[in-house]
């Protein structure tokens, strides 16, 4: 038999290292690639213009790339449960094939599909490849439970051995007794949208510094790998927060995306890697694939990862509600120029440095403004390119000392971690140009500086740029005391986790992380 097949893209927006696309162009006769955009979205969803961009490019490339091999993308408008029963008909499939997605609003959505489908006999077949293993059974040889340190996740891992290598990218040979129907009026039904189709407004677009898509994804990994050496090199936490270009390779909107496939960026750096010393998990590009991988887990596996309230692993803490010190965080008007410029930057490009978001997360959590994760959690949701709903809460959870990291005593300065890599407070410059005339010495502090100064500056402070929103040295002393607190009144109901799971928590204040304390050492600069 041949079939009538849909292949449904959703984050997987590549044709390489995609089985699934494969599956669905065996024995095919037609064969229908589709995205499906929910209208339901735009509308609803805080997604900045810029993550709109990207997903746009990613599209016309993808229909590029199918047009290369006699098929092409149809953007189907309409919510996936009304849509495919009509597709169904109208199509006359009897095939579906899509890539797992584990996170609970993914499975619900699929589970859903899947019932549509065998109502209309469609048969359907999903594969693994938005992850380097099948996070399912990564769980099930955890006994059931998500491995709750990333030592203990690499120990789960190591007899699974490595990654699968990734597959091909199909060619017109897979596709020579295939066909796609199209016919010119489709362009308008099925065609990519615009923009203004998605309700944006283009002129609030950022500089476009990460063109989306498998063709870009694939020549920016080309270009990284070139650099053998820094490959073999990397270490996550010596690389700069707040250098004028980025210090590592910003593949991870591509990522996020599925322009990039995680199995061909492992196994190109395995290339790489091969016969040379190289650095290790975590802090190699390796290690930066596996933290990916360990949050996919922990967000598949625990319930209500993305909130507190819920959360098995996560500390309930009494975080304020002040809206006023949230949305000057949001916007860069906390008075500290670091952290501002960082704020800018993410609002502006779409993307900052995995260190400069430690620095931020701390200060509107447990650092400074004793703000909820949750509130951050979304703010990044909304603004960077790369959001990725498991890695997002899994981070956050991590910076407010939450969860997986429990030092919560040791705190980012604003002033001082960003004078480590950045004296001159060039970066700051950059994104705050009200602030360029500081000299280096009052450049993070601008506060301190005389007012004679301020006024050969053009900034006076409290005026043309806000005095600190808090003083650090005081509330960051308060808030390692509420986090005590708070972790005190954790500590008689969290005895015993299980020890598989790779927790420890002590009863006191400095608990810690079994087995973990050597990651969060890496991941947390003094």
């Amino acid at each position: 038999m041949r079939h009538n097949s849909i292949h449904w893209f959703r984050k997987g927006l590549r044709l390489h290292d995609n089985p699934a696309l494969l599956a669905a162009m065996k024995d095919c006769a037609e064969l229908h690639p589709i995205f499906i955009l929910d209208p339901w979205f735009p509308k609803n969803m805080q997604v900045s213009v810029n993550r709109w961009r990207f997903l746009i490019d990613a599209l016309k490339d993808l229909d590029e790339n199918l047009k290369k091999i006699n098929s092409r993308l149809f953007v189907v408008r309409g919510k996936p449960a009304e849509v495919f029963p009509l597709l169904f008909k109208k199509w006359k499939v009897t095939r579906l094939t899509f890539e797992v997605d584990i996170e609970p609003y993914s499975r619900q959505r699929d589970a859903e599909v899947e019932k549509l489908a065998a109502e209309h006999d469609v048969q359907v077949i999903q594969k693994v490849s938005n992850t380097l293993y099948d996070i399912d059974r990564i769980i099930a040889e955890n006994n059931g439970k998500p491995p709750l340190t990333y030592v203990r996740f690499q120990t789960v891992l190591a007899p699974l051995g490595p990654p699968k290598r990734p597959i091909k990218a199909p060619t017109l040979e897979n596709m020579k007794d295939c066909h796609t129907p199209w016919k010119s009026s489709y362009d308008e039904k099925y065609g990519v949208p615009t923009l203004e189709e998605l309700g944006q407004d283009p002129m609030k677009l950022g500089p476009h510094l990460y063109p989306g898509g498998e063709s870009e994804a694939l020549s920016r990994l080309d270009l990284h790998m070139k650099r053998t050496s820094w490959v073999c090199n990397f270490k996550k936490p010596e690389t700069e927060p707040n250098s004028l270009t980025p210090s590592t390779t910003v593949l991870s909107p591509y990522v996020k995306f599925g322009c990039l496939s995680a199995r061909t960026f492992w196994w190109k750096i395995a290339d790489i890697y091969q016969g040379k010393k190289h650095s290790d998990p975590p802090v190699s590009l390796h290690g930066q694939l596996l933290w990916r991988e360990f949050y996919y887990t922990t967000g598949a596996g625990i319930p209500n990862f993305n909130k507190m309230e819920g959360n098995p692993v996560c500390v309930q803490v009494d975080w304020d509600n002040n809206k006023e010190h949230l949305e000057a965080w949001s916007e860069g008007r906390t008075g500290y120029p670091f952290i501002d410029a960082i704020m800018t930057q993410l609002r502006t490009e779409g993307w900052i440095h995995h260190l400069a978001r430690h620095a931020v997360a701390c200060f509107l959590t447990r650092g400074d403004l004793w703000i909820s994760w949750e509130e951050g959690q979304k703010v990044f949701e909304e603004l960077l390119l790369d959001a990725d709903w498991s890695l997002n809460a899994g981070n956050w959870l991590w910076l407010s000392a939450s969860a997986f990291f429990h030092q919560f005593f040791r705190v980012y300065s604003p002033v001082a971690f960003g004078k480590k890599t950045d004296k001159n407070g060039d970066y700051i410059k950059k994104y705050l140009p009200i602030l360029k005339k500081f000299p280096a010495e009052y450049i993070y502090e601008p506060w301190k500086s005389p007012r004679s100064l301020q006024e050969r500056a053009g900034c006076i402070i409290g005026k043309d740029y806000p005095k600190p929103i808090v003083e650090h040295n005081v509330v960051s002393k308060q808030n390692i005391q509420r986090m005590k607190a708070a972790y005190a009144r954790r500590s008689g109901s969290t005895e015993g986790v299980d020890k598989d799971s790779g927790q420890n928590n002590k009863k006191g204040g400095k608990r810690k992380v079994a087995a973990g304390t050597s990651v969060a050492e890496l991941f947390k600069k003094k």
